[in-house]
């Protein structure tokens, strides 16, 4: 046992630990000096350094996150990255809106730009590297099909019902509940159904990747495949030493992110650049081992699990957050504006309706992921307009 932990415990991984934590021990210290307005090169300085480190760690949780999805299979194993790094981006956007000043917009802007970033950036970049080295891949229809089913129904809850029944961008307090217990109903249900009866319509179906070897002869005896059950119970203590060290090195990530918020905001705002600019690239950065693992997947030709991990990440995002932000809402009194603006509705009404036709089709293209890659560009368009 302790030979297998030391396996995992590497020296490599203690670094990214070191590095991770100790860049936001130092960020805590720093914290005067690095109080807007930022001298300009001590600002770029810091901003080097916090983006070096997040990497660093990044390719850490890439790491361990494929030797979860090895051990445990699709979609356990996207899962347990997917969720991650959503929980922890979850309770500091409740921290915030549980502290100090009024926050009202933080859940629409975070999630809006979470939406855009992996529907479309990611998705777009997978389906093109993907399409670009494999050709067309099929997928499996049923699950992606219900993760964007359930996608759309959170998106309209969250983003569009508000300006229609409620009132200034807000549900009112006795149509918080029934949205919350609906949200978070239907994606317990889903997780529910997701790892147990439909487990099988989240695996990969590209003959590329599922057919027997022609070196396998038929009298070559094939292992039986083991239930998720068997495979925790022979591998514990692996998965959860990779499991709490994940977690222990995408939070630093997160938690870097968001402290380096205020110096993105400073910088972008001596540029001229517009300040929702600065949430995006908070979004792009928190969910950049997220990124990093599905373009791999896509290198691969594994299309089902890019459409786990971000399909299964929206998901969780817009699950998560909705309910948890409009819980604080009720408890604190304060109002929470989810409605967003007629461009972003529009925008967001577009990526969903491509969603829905890309992955319609038996087998994604390179094609399909330049349209998403396109949409991602124009909603650039709308920061700056």
């Amino acid at each position: 046992m302790t030979a297998a932990i030391r396996s995992i415990l590497t020296p490599s991984a203690i670094v990214r630990l070191i590095l991770g934590w100790g860049a936001f021990a130092a960020l805590l210290f720093a914290g005067p000096l690095l109080t807007p307005p930022v001298a300009g090169p001590l600002l770029v300085t810091a901003l080097i350094i916090i983006v070096g480190v997040i990497l660093i760690c990044a390719f850490g949780v890439v790491h361990e996150a494929e030797h979860l999805a090895r051990r445990l299979g699709d979609p356990y194993g996207s899962l347990v990255l997917t969720l991650s790094i959503v929980l922890i981006e979850v309770v500091l956007i409740a921290a915030v809106l549980l502290g100090p000043g009024e926050h009202a917009t933080i859940a629409r802007d975070s999630v809006m730009a979470v939406s855009m970033i992996i529907l479309n950036a990611v998705i777009g970049l997978c389906l093109l590297v993907a399409g670009l080295r494999h050709g067309s891949l099929a997928h499996n229809r049923t699950g992606v099909s219900t993760y964007l089913s359930l996608i759309i129904v959170l998106a309209a809850l969250a983003f569009a019902l508000p300006a229609l029944i409620g009132a200034n961008g807000s549900y009112e307090e006795w149509q918080e509940i029934p949205i919350i217990v609906l949200t978070i109903g239907i994606y317990a249900f889903f997780l529910y159904r997701q790892m147990g009866a439909q487990a099988a319509d989240f695996h990969e179906v590209d003959p590329r990747l599922t057919q027997i070897p022609a070196e396998v002869g038929a009298s070559d005896s094939v292992p039986p495949k083991l239930s998720i059950v068997e495979i925790i119970s022979t591998h514990r203590t692996e998965i959860i030493v990779r499991l709490v060290l994940l977690i222990a090195t995408v939070t630093p990530i997160v938690l870097l992110s968001h402290d380096m918020a205020s110096l993105l905001d400073d910088g972008l705002g001596r540029l001229g650049a517009p300040v929702a600019l600065s949430g995006v690239v908070i979004a792009l950065i928190v969910f950049l081992p997220e990124t990093i693992t599905s373009v791999r997947a896509a290198w691969q030709g594994e299309i089902q699990r890019v459409s786990n991990l971000c399909h299964g990440a929206q998901v969780s995002t817009v699950g998560l957050t909705i309910p948890t932000v409009l819980l604080i809402g009720l408890l604190t009194d304060q109002p929470i504006v989810l409605a967003e603006s007629p461009a972003n509705l529009l925008l967001l009404g577009v990526t969903l309706l491509l969603s829905v036709t890309s992955f319609a089709a038996k087998r994604v293209t390179a094609m399909h992921g330049a349209a998403h890659l396109v949409v991602f560009a124009i909603f650039g368009i709308t920061l700056f307009s």
